[in-house]
């Protein structure tokens, strides 16, 4: 690799120590329960790439991937094709937000693991990287991500001129995939101000009705780009080393009330993938706290029959969202009805456009009514809902979940976390190489070549 140009100043200031702690991470100890909660969230988005790799989206990336050809230094999961580590970056990166069942971080307003993990694994298969480096380039990514989406002080969903969730994104995995580069601190530098130019991302997605673009909005193009920063300056490109600072930089190009301190702020000793949530339900985020309170009301012996009328309140920044939507996984009311139904949710259901023409769906959903509520809006945690349901006899069940399941405050379980994976993964890879690759996942500080992780899944 190129060393450092000794023509160009070493970076200062800000860019200094975000890059310092990128080139720091790969040979750091991760405490135990930040390790755990890393695995969890790398199976979870490993799930979300392969299942997503046969939704719409994902058909695409990969096909159009495939006939892009290129050295094959990385796997397009959930396919045979091998590649250019880039080129497997933007796939498997539109592959993992092809729907709503990869994680989120609520603060960062992003969704890391579908950027994050891509890049990662893309990278780390390039390097020939061991299952510790990539695991801890995965935490890096969270962390840089999420404090480049809160730097910018985005006072809410409708204030930003740019999207924070191709932002974050953006950054996590540039942060990931450089941390496995090897880099010294103006290289680090030097691939930052290349992934401070590639910055983009508009918030119309909620516009688009395939979750198509939206998925290379939220993971193709942010894993594309920042592996591409990073490779680049292994290549020996250069670039400037204040991108963070100065007249024009990154902050003061998209931030809303900029914050530089929050940049750096804890970076080595808070890890944000802590604050991440990994979703139960393979449904838009604000979907989780409706179906988590009709289990609950279900668990206490609701008899759906009888049911006259249904009332969901929700926040009302959140509501338009995932309200009467014409896709099944991100709407509201039909996600409702479906899990009142069959007494849950499987990915299997939350992706049939079909049923959305049911008639006991449909019926029950002509017995629904939304709220938008400014309470639940400013209500911590975030996130929540008020599920209300008035049965013919004249009883009125009632459940608010305050903390969902699968969020910080909630987290879900490593078992969870394994069951939802494999309802996801076992229907593609088999239920033997489902299993194999989420033991791979559990013990990943053995693996020596991270390419073992992709022929785990292959059955080999």
């Amino acid at each position: 690799m190129p060393a450092n140009d000794p023509g160009i100043r070493a970076p200062e200031g800000t860019t200094r120590k975000v890059a310092d702690y990128i080139t720091s991470v790969a040979g750091q100890v991760l405490p135990d329960e930040v390790a755990e909660k890393t695995k969890c969230h790398l199976l979870d988005s490993l799930a979300a790439v392969i299942s997503g790799s046969r939704l719409r989206a994902g058909r695409l990336a990969t096909g159009f991937i495939a006939g892009q050809g290129g050295t094959p230094e990385a796997t397009v999961w959930g396919t045979d094709i091998r590649t250019t580590a880039i080129n497997a970056a933007l796939a498997n990166g539109i592959s993992g937000h092809a729907d709503e069942t990869d994680d989120s971080h609520l603060e960062g307003r992003f969704h890391p693991g579908c950027a994050v993990v891509p890049a990662a694994l893309a990278v780390g298969e390039a390097q020939g990287a061991s299952g510790t480096a990539v695991l801890n380039a995965i935490a890096a990514g969270y962390d840089v991500g999420a404090r480049f989406s809160i730097a910018l002080g985005v006072s809410g969903p409708r204030t930003a001129t740019h999207s924070t969730h191709s932002l974050g994104a953006l950054f996590g995995a540039s942060a990931a995939a450089s941390s496995l580069m090897g880099f010294e601190a103006q290289q680090a530098a030097s691939a930052l101000s290349y992934t401070v130019q590639q910055a983009s991302g508009i918030p119309y997605w909620e516009r688009d009705s395939e979750h198509v673009e939206k998925a290379f909005d939220f993971g193709g193009m942010g894993a594309r780009n920042g592996v591409a920063a990073a490779v680049m300056v292994g290549a020996g490109l250069t670039g400037v080393q204040d991108p963070l600072e100065g007249k024009l930089n990154y902050l003061s190009a998209f931030a809303e009330n900029p914050d530089a301190a929050a940049l750096t702020a804890g970076l080595g000793t808070r890890f944000e993938i802590m604050e991440a949530s990994i979703k139960k339900w393979c449904v838009g985020s604000p979907i989780q706290a409706a179906l988590d309170a009709v289990m609950a009301l279900l668990g206490q012996g609701l008899d759906v029959e009888t049911i006259d009328r249904v009332e969901l309140i929700m926040p009302d920044d959140r509501l338009t969202i995932v309200d009467n939507r014409d896709m099944p996984d991100v709407c509201l009311q039909h996600m409702v009805a479906v899990a009142l139904i069959d007494g849950g949710a499987t990915f299997e259901t939350s992706h049939d456009k079909a049923r959305m023409s049911d008639p006991a769906v449909l019926a029950l959903r002509q017995k629904m009514t939304t709220t938008p509520s400014p309470e639940l809006t400013i209500a911590r945690p975030a996130r929540q809902a008020i599920l209300g349901i008035h049965t013919n006899d004249g009883q009125k069940h009632r459940h608010h979940t305050k903390v969902v399941y699968g969020t910080p405050g909630n987290p879900m379980s490593p078992q969870d976390v394994q069951a939802k994976a494999m309802d996801l993964i076992a229907p593609i890879l088999g239920k033997r190489a489902s299993a194999a690759l989420a033991e791979a996942v559990w013990n990943i500080e053995t693996i020596d070549n991270i390419n073992a992780l992709a022929a785990i899944a292959k059955g080999e």
